[in-house]
């Protein structure tokens, strides 16, 4: 309904009332729906899960349509991103916000810091979906409290024409609830506990999960040593558990995520069960590093395969692990892709060692032939050093094409004595121009950054921290904080506001009328920022 039938419809619930209902204000009624348009986190989910399939859409149509997203910790994190996005951009499309385990283990735990292995509770993940959108929501709340404030105020005019173009915008109005994508991480159990987590997660309002193909107890980092991966079988049981919770709660066109960790990956915990040669267990069992041996040559512990007529004696290590030939890891990333696809997966996430699009390219190319529509969700990680990875890039192709490359060391290309060079201003453009580069030419859907501000509040905390203890004092805070706020029209300037102080106002003269004592009179100091 639009704005002004918000209001009739509050009418009309009042007339049916009565009398003990008089001093209820329609108007009121009306913007306190209108500020609150998402009622449950399913709400959000089934709402979210339309854009990430009409983006998806529209990427397959013109692939300069990829989308993106910045990892969050915090509800406030989220919250200010998409405000400034809007500042910015005037519009949330094709921006979403990523929930990353890393940093809820990192941060969120009660346990404090933890490292990336699924460590932290479980629970906590949905805590911070729901949180997240909290914090959205609240956005809107602020942003339509103040376009109903500007409202009163041209009424109060008379500016009539002026009152009728804010009534436009509020029915206009974007909301800053966008999709997020989930991290679950490799589901936190077996499929059964995966189903329960993922139905959780939903319920937040989560319309995207992601899940990796580690085993649940080893997982590690997609960017540490020691990653150990699970037969296809026991991966598609999980990724169908997700489906399965979509289904259940109304969400079918909810996005499923799905991580290969295999080019990082040289362990299995186990050897995949296969019924018959060239079956999907017996594809797994290929990538073993394998000794031939003969039945002389078995102790009691030991476990065999046959392979081409062979007896194959798997390489097991004293953990108990099986170890992959070297050299086979963009082979059983094209498989594992392939196969999630087959088995309902929506997106694809093959975690890289470094940001190289000719390595990315090359493997999606392969999936391509046999899921044409095959489309990745990207981790442009702050793990990779993007400067030093694309510096040697650009060295390498310069030096393939004959250039002189002889004034730089390759291996010391981080320094700071080439920051001003003509190959570092080409490997800064080839990093300005990732994104677009690498969704025209390797299918990427969706570019994100996994840690963001887990560096920029690190970063920005250090600046601060050494400005106000330093000679600055105070003006470390107002120079470097405050009045930069101020000049670049930060909305924190005015926390009080941010906060929500003005939306609990306005509900106090709902409530109490003229009696309401309320906090945004002249002697409050955020009338200094205006």
């Amino acid at each position: 309904m639009t704005y002004l039938e918000e209001i009739a419809a509050a009418e009309a619930t009042k007339s049916q009332f009565g009398a003990p209902w008089a001093s209820i204000d329609a108007e009121a009624v009306a913007r306190m729906r209108v500020q609150n348009r998402f009622q449950t986190g399913l709400d959000i989910a089934k709402y979210t899960a339309a854009i990430m399939r009409e983006d998806m859409s529209a990427y397959d149509a013109d692939p300069s349509k990829y989308t993106q997203s910045l990892g969050c910790w915090h509800g406030f994190i989220g919250q200010q991103k998409m405000i400034s996005i809007k500042k910015h951009f005037g519009t949330t499309k094709r921006s979403y916000l990523y929930l990353s385990g890393w940093m809820v283990a990192a941060l969120r735990s009660e346990f404090g810091p933890l490292p990336d292995q699924s460590m932290h509770e479980k629970t906590s993940v949905p805590a911070l979906i729901e949180e997240l959108y909290t914090f959205l929501r609240q956005a809107d709340q602020r942003e339509l409290g103040m376009m109903f404030r500007d409202l009163d105020a041209a009424r109060k005019s008379g500016n009539e024409l002026e009152a009728k173009r804010i009534e436009v915008a509020i029915d206009k109005h974007e909301t800053h609830v966008v999709p997020i994508i989930a991290d679950i991480d490799a589901g936190f159990g077996n499929a059964e506990a995966t189903y329960l987590l993922a139905k959780k997660m939903i319920e937040a309002g989560a319309c995207a999960l992601q899940i990796e193909n580690q085993v649940s107890d080893e997982k590690q980092c997609g960017h540490q040593d020691g990653k150990v991966t699970v037969p296809h079988e026991d991966f598609l049981a999980k990724i169908r558990a997700c489906r399965y919770a979509f289904m259940e709660l109304g969400v079918e066109d909810g996005v499923i995520v799905t991580r290969t960790d295999s080019l990082g990956a040289g362990l299995t915990k186990q050897i995949a069960y296969s019924k018959e040669p060239g079956d999907l267990g017996d594809q797994y069992n290929s990538f073993l590093d394998c000794e031939e041996v003969s039945l002389d040559d078995l102790t009691s512990s030991d476990v065999v395969i046959k392979r081409d007529g062979k007896l194959m004696r798997p390489k097991r290590l004293p953990s108990n692990l099986y170890q992959f030939r070297e050299g086979t890891g963009q082979d059983r990333c094209v498989l594992d892709s392939i196969t999630s696809l087959q088995a309902g997966a929506d997106l694809l996430w093959i975690e890289t060692e470094k940001p190289h699009i000719g390595q990315i390219k090359a493997m999606m190319d392969r999936v391509r032939e046999v899921v044409p529509n095959a489309k990745l969700v990207y981790n442009n990680s702050p793990s990779f050093n993007w400067t030093l990875n694309f510096r040697q890039q650009v060295f390498d192709a310069w030096e393939e094409a004959g250039k002189d490359v002889s004034a730089y060391d390759r291996a010391n290309l981080m320094s700071v004595d080439y920051d001003e060079t003509d190959l570092a201003a080409e490997a800064d453009e080839r990093i300005r121009t990732f994104q677009a580069d690498s969704s025209r030419e390797a299918g990427i859907f969706h570019h994100l950054i996994t840690l963001p501000t887990y560096h920029t509040a690190a970063l920005s905390t250090d600046n601060l921290a050494k400005e106000y203890f330093g000679d600055q004092g105070m003006l470390g805070y107002v120079e470097g904080v405050q009045r930069r706020e101020i000049r670049q029209g930060i909305a924190c300037v005015r926390h009080q506001n941010m906060a929500g102080s003005d939306i609990g106002d306005d509900h106090k003269e709902y409530f109490a009328g003229e009696a309401a004592l309320k906090a945004a009179g002249e002697d409050n100091t955020m009338n200094q920022f205006g």
